[in-house]
């Protein structure tokens, strides 16, 4: 038997569970980890030197693979450069199981290398946290070991989805010799089964008779992946009862005729009568978060009679401050079922949908006039801004591919843009915590795992903070990358808080004079920089094709950048209250 069985046999349980890929960062402490890995016929590995970069690129695969990736780290600090990747996975419920070696705890705080205190150490941003045995002599150890491993991959993958940390002590030898030769197994596997998620009948006819009594009901989807048959229930939902069907870009409901996708333009309105026009009695919600502040500001101080929020767990999370009801439901089956109820009961009733219409015609005209307004106010190409030419980017992208849109001004660029329907983008953002490192690692692990093509939009700030990204020799030919590089943190000079204070330049954008080139040099990627809209013209249809990855770095001026952004703002205000 190898010296530490337990750790080929952890390996083995995963790989029986369906567990097929894995990101090691190197280290010597984990070397029974790497090896187990490694080896096993069914595993596929990647190594990632920077800890903070491979937990980042774990949830990319993950996110696209919607089951648990194994994260491995060494012992120490190493440990604690996961956190940020953890965190976001656990708010964005991405299933990771992560696997750090440990020094037996006889060596914590005795002056050994690596040593720190590893037990439990992210906190609450874990499902749970595991700690094997470092000593297997007894029976009672293996069987804990052994049951131990099959919870925590089966709490991984069961929804909320999210982060599940296993630390492993080992002892040395931590290499095998040369004649010793892995075994993995036998391994006893635990099948935890499925609850049947299904509500009591008096519970739906409560449901039906709520949703029947209710004139102006409002469905909002939060971020998510993107999901034909919700899309089909819901525009059903939309065309046939007019019920308008609000969503972000990060919610993956596209432009369309019936979806509502421009509410951030006409919600930062300050008119209240339009908002006491828009305001439902009922609001059904599903899916994560808004990107829309416009849009959470509105619900809170327009509050509905009831909200019900549509999720397949029982977390509570209370944004709009309205929640009445948790349902545990899928929400496609759900919608599909209410549907279906709602129409045979009007059937065998001979009972007309009385909804009031026209609260659907009001969000969709003002839907529609922000559209208009935002494409005109881009068309203009007499200022070379940010927002204007990430509208030309988006226009660009190939049909049915990925965007993987950083934090800060990026996603919100791209939320107030939209996408449409044909173009068939699926948007990804990192907004469980909505921080900036990480997002091009986020877009290098989806890129490994998928064969569309991944562009990463990506302002100048997140871009360099995360640039160890691409120091791995793993950069795959479908991704692309676009830079925007206004030298500076840019949002900082568009919202209102930090414009107005003297520190603005020193303490807030903290101005850079750097270019990704060299990054790109570096990495093997095509580079291209572009200052002008004829240049970006010239260069977009040539960059998504290709059998290399690319960079685009887009060099805009900080000060042009907030000026049109605030001569937009002054023109929604014009225009809607002029209307």
């Amino acid at each position: 038997m190898a010296i530490h069985q337990h750790v080929l046999n952890l390996v083995e349980l995963c790989a029986r569970k369906g567990i097929r890929q894995a990101i090691i960062s190197p280290g010597s402490r984990s070397a029974p980890i790497t090896l187990a890995l490694a080896r096993h016929p069914n595993m596929t590995t990647r190594a990632i030197a920077d800890e903070r970069s491979a937990g980042f690129i774990a949830l990319g695969m993950a996110q696209q693979l919607r089951q648990p990736v194994i994260l491995v780290c060494t012992s120490g600090s190493a440990v604690y450069n996961l956190a940020p990747a953890v965190a976001e996975a656990f708010f964005q419920e991405i299933p990771l199981l992560i696997l750090t070696a440990d020094r037996p705890k006889d060596w914590t705080h005795q002056q050994d290398g690596q040593t720190i205190y590893q037990t439990e150490i992210f906190g609450k941003h874990v499902k749970r946290s595991f700690e094997l045995p470092a000593d297997f002599e007894h029976a009672d150890a293996r069987w804990f070991a052994e049951r131990a491993t099959n919870e925590a991959v089966d709490l991984a993958r069961t929804e909320p989805f999210g982060p599940v940390h296993i630390n492993i002590p080992l002892r040395e030898p931590l290499y095998p010799t040369v004649d010793e030769r892995l075994g993995y197994g036998p391994v006893r596997i635990i099948e935890q089964l499925k609850s049947a998620s299904a509500l009591p009948a008096e519970t739906w006819h409560q449901l039906q008779n709520e949703w029947e009594t209710a004139d102006r009901k409002l469905i909002a989807i939060g971020q998510g992946p993107h999901d034909p048959a919700l899309l089909a229930v819901l525009k059903k939902i939309s065309d046939e009862w007019r019920i308008p069907i609000v969503g972000d870009v990060i919610s993956n409901v596209p432009r369309n005729q019936e979806f509502i996708t421009q509410s951030d333009v006409f919600l930062s309105l300050s008119d209240e009568k339009i908002k006491e026009k828009l305001k439902p009695d009922l609001l059904i919600t599903c899916g994560q978060s808004f990107i829309s502040k416009q849009f959470k500001l509105f619900l809170r101080a327009h509050q509905p009679e009831s909200h019900w929020q549509i999720q397949p767990h029982n977390r509570l999370a209370d944004p709009f401050q309205s929640l009445t009801r948790l349902i545990p439901y899928e929400p496609t089956v759900f919608f599909e079922k209410l549907f279906s109820d709602i129409d045979y009961q009007r059937f065998v009733s001979n009972d007309e949908d009385e909804a009031d219409t026209g609260f659907q015609e009001t969000w969709q005209k003002l839907d529609r006039q922000a559209t208009r307004l935002v494409r005109q106010f881009l068309k203009d190409d007499a200022v070379f801004h940010e927002w204007a030419v990430i509208q030309r980017i988006l226009d660009a992208l190939p049909v049915d591919s990925q965007l993987h849109v950083a934090n800060s001004m990026p996603v919100r660029y791209v939320n107030l843009c939209g996408l449409d329907e044909n173009q068939q983008i699926e948007v990804f953002a990192n907004r469980g915590t909505s921080g900036i490192d990480g997002c091009l690692s986020t877009a290098v692990g989806a890129a490994l795992t998928t064969e569309k093509p991944v562009t990463a939009l990506i302002g100048d700030v997140a871009f360099f903070y995360d640039r160890n990204a691409l120091w791995n020799n793993l950069i795959p030919a479908n991704l692309r990358i676009i830079v925007l590089n206004n030298h500076s943190g840019n949002i900082f000079r568009i919202i209102d808080g930090p414009s107005r204070q003297p520190e603005l330049d020193a303490y807030f954008e903290t101005e850079q004079p750097l270019s990704a080139e060299n990054t790109a040099k570096d990495a093997g990627l095509t580079y291209r920089k572009v200052t002008s809209y004829q240049e970006l013209e010239a260069a977009l249809p040539g960059f998504f094709v290709g059998e290399w990855a690319g960079l685009l770095e887009i060099e805009t001026d900080k000060m042009t950048n907030a000026a049109q952004f605030q001569a937009y703002k002054a023109l929604i205000q014009k225009t809607f209250n002029a209307d």
